[in-house]
């Protein structure tokens, strides 16, 4: 494939040149077969396929279901939406139902037209009970190791992020001992400064959909947020659905950490791409209105909005650049997830996943999955 006449994306900014695939792989001029087909970018932007590190499900799917073919759904959707890899998260829930999708995630081999799964992100259940969120506070629980390996093993590995409220019991010696294993991440909690910095001390890499279920930034308590800032090491993730969180401080967000550091995602549920309903999520009701999507004590309840659509707003109505949008939902969670050899890119050795957007109006005007455009 020759895909031509594009603004290509090369990582700090965008360049016109075409861009050459064989065999699945994006490669140099000089390597391209000759034949193949052509795709005319003419007036598009050419990015890296984008990846969600942190999302439940979409198109009426969720991964806590454990249910093979809905993954798949999800995967087609998702693919759909230049999302080209994958990486859903779990909820708060027993051990059983943690196992059963572990198993499902393990056996999902992507259909032509559906996004890889690069890894699954274990967003419960070693949460605060104080910070829940939309999660059900029934199955919170403190962390182990123990558990947390017994389900990577059901996995085949592909447990790629864990969850830690740092400030509960077992959590700094789930940290010192797991850093090496999976990637840490704070969540759901009521941490304070000095508690966040030990657990980055330790090894912990991230912070989970940042602002959202942490305590604020307070001049005299500064909490998590400056911990994390002051760690060079360690990113952010960020929902910018225009929902979550104000546009203000989306740019803070970004301002703060560098755009480097930042790693936008869609905490989507399985409503995304539905009509507005009621839905289950980790066995409770949220209802979706539009873009919001809550529970029934009105606290919302993750967004309905793809990374994709993320990304546009981010750019379209918060004023982050193109070009940082770009990297914090392609390169940055790719390097979090240990793939940016594979993935985040477009360049040469590396699959060859590309989306194409209208440059007037960020519209995915057509998606290359693994080497192959999409119908």
């Amino acid at each position: 494939m020759r895909i031509i006449n594009g603004s290509v994306f090369v990582g700090e900014g965008f360049v016109e040149r075409d861009v050459f695939v064989a065999e699945g792989r994006f490669v140099g001029e000089a390597a391209r077969a000759e034949g193949g087909q052509t795709v005319d970018a003419a007036g598009c932007y050419v990015i890296p396929g984008l990846v969600d590190l942190h999302f439940h499900g979409s198109a009426g799917a969720d991964i806590s279901d454990g249910d093979l073919a809905g993954l798949h759904r999800m995967g087609a959707y998702e693919a759909s939406r230049g999302v080209t890899a994958m990486c859903p998260a779990t909820m708060t829930l027993p051990e059983d139902v943690l196992m059963r999708a572990a198993q499902a995630a393990a056996a999902y081999e992507p259909a032509a037209d559906e996004a890889a799964l690069v890894g699954i992100n274990m967003e419960g259940p070693f949460i605060s009970p104080s910070k829940v969120g939309a999660q059900n506070p029934d199955y919170v629980r403190n962390p182990s190791a123990e558990e947390f390996r017994r389900l990577q093993e059901a996995a085949g590995g592909l447990f790629k992020l864990v969850d830690i409220a740092p400030e509960e019991p077992g959590a700094e010696e789930f940290i010192r001992e797991m850093a090496n294993e999976v990637r840490i991440s704070l969540a759901h909690t009521c941490t304070d400064y000095d508690t966040a910095a030990r657990a980055f001390e330790l090894g912990a890499r991230q912070l989970t959909h940042l602002y959202n279920a942490m305590d604020p930034m307070h001049h005299r308590k500064p909490g998590p947020i400056p911990a994390a800032v002051e760690h060079g090491e360690v990113t952010a993730e960020i929902i910018a659905d225009g929902v979550h969180i104000h546009p203000a401080m989306v740019r803070l967000a970004f301002q703060l950490f560098g755009d480097d550091r930042m790693i936008l995602i869609s905490d989507t549920l399985r409503a995304a791409g539905l009509e507005d309903g009621t839905y289950d999520l980790g066995g409770q009701d949220v209802t979706v209105r539009g873009p919001v999507a809550t529970i029934d004590n009105g606290a919302l309840a993750g967004s309905v909005s793809d990374l994709m659509r993320c990304l546009t707003v981010a750019v379209r109505d918060m004023g982050i650049p193109l070009a940082s949008a770009v990297k914090a939902a392609s390169a940055n969670p790719a390097r979090a997830l240990g793939l940016d050899a594979e993935r985040g890119a477009i360049e040469a050795g590396k699959v060859a996943d590309a989306v194409l957007l209208d440059k007037e109006t960020l519209d995915v005007r057509a998606v290359v999955l693994r080497g192959e455009l999409l119908a």
